[in-house]
């Protein structure tokens, strides 16, 4: 393999201990900034490990960091000026500290945008992580069964 090429993840697998695990292309992603977007990427991963020790990480997108629980939670993409987490269900959850200040328009996603210097309210985002696990654990609990319902028996 030619030096700084990847394979590709197999679908299915979970976070490995492998060089192209998931966990570890975004290690190298955070390294590989060495400036305050990697600090707040690190950040950021850490407190939804925190509220989410469950919390399956995933490289999608060719590049992008996501973290999900029956379900996507949220992404942390990184731009030159801008840390952005984007949760997949943003529009259905509660923000009652106000953290999403960005894609505000749309009908499913939001986004947080962490700016150079902004301060992190960590038990509010905490908080909203929790909240999106249980949403996506919500729809899937009662989704699932009306899709596997067996037709009733013949008499």
């Amino acid at each position: 393999m030619k030096k700084g090429a990847t394979t590709m993840q197999k679908s299915g697998s979970k976070e490995g201990e492998g060089e192209d695990s998931p966990s570890h292309l975004i290690d190298a992603r955070i390294n590989e900034l060495s400036d305050w977007r990697g600090e707040t990427l690190a950040r950021v991963r850490s407190l939804i490990k925190q509220a989410d020790p469950e919390v399956v990480e995933e490289w999608k997108w060719r590049g992008v960091p996501v973290w999900s629980h029956a379900g996507i939670i949220c992404t942390g993409e990184t731009y030159k000026n801008v840390v952005k987490m984007t949760f997949a269900k943003g529009a259905s959850l509660e923000d009652p500290s106000g953290l999403f200040n960005s894609s505000l328009e749309g009908n499913t996603r939001r986004a947080i945008d962490i700016h150079e210097g902004d301060k992190i309210d960590e038990e509010a985002l905490k908080a909203l992580i929790r909240a999106a696990v249980a949403l996506n654990t919500s729809v899937r609990a009662t989704a699932r069964p009306v899709r596997s319902q067996k037709r009733p028996k013949s008499e």
